[in-house]
């Protein structure tokens, strides 16, 4: 997948939260353990999206490629944001699993609560 291919996939996932509902607070939030794609509000909830994008033809999945290590990085660097930006909001991790076709985004499943920050720090 070339980054012109996760943008739009990132582009499409932040679509489709603002048609459901959600804030966009960030995009690409940067901390010394990683980079969260998105960060949004969800009526009472804050949260941390991890966008995959891949072609519908793909032999590996979007959710496969959010391995337990990636989810490390992202509590990490969600934690990084909570100290400089605190919420009164409870945290949720997300996953966006975008497909494209021909480089297109097409579909997304949206995962809610797809990890827990339990055991992971």
């Amino acid at each position: 997948m070339d980054n012109s291919s996760g943008t739009a996939g990132e582009d499409f996932a932040a679509d489709y939260l603002r048609s459901h509902g959600c804030e966009i607070l960030r995009r690409n939030f940067h901390s010394r353990f990683g980079e969260i794609d998105i960060i949004a509000r969800d009526g009472e909830y804050l949260a941390f999206v991890e966008v995959k994008t891949r072609e519908e033809s793909s032999m590996v999945g979007p959710l496969e490629a959010v391995t337990a290590a990636k989810q490390r990085k992202i509590i990490r660097t969600a934690l990084s944001y909570l100290q400089k930006y605190p919420q009164n909001l409870q945290p949720r991790f997300d996953i966006a699993a975008v497909s494209t076709k021909h480089g297109i985004p097409i579909s997304v499943y949206y995962l809610k609560n797809a990890f827990s920050g339990t055991g992971f720090i």
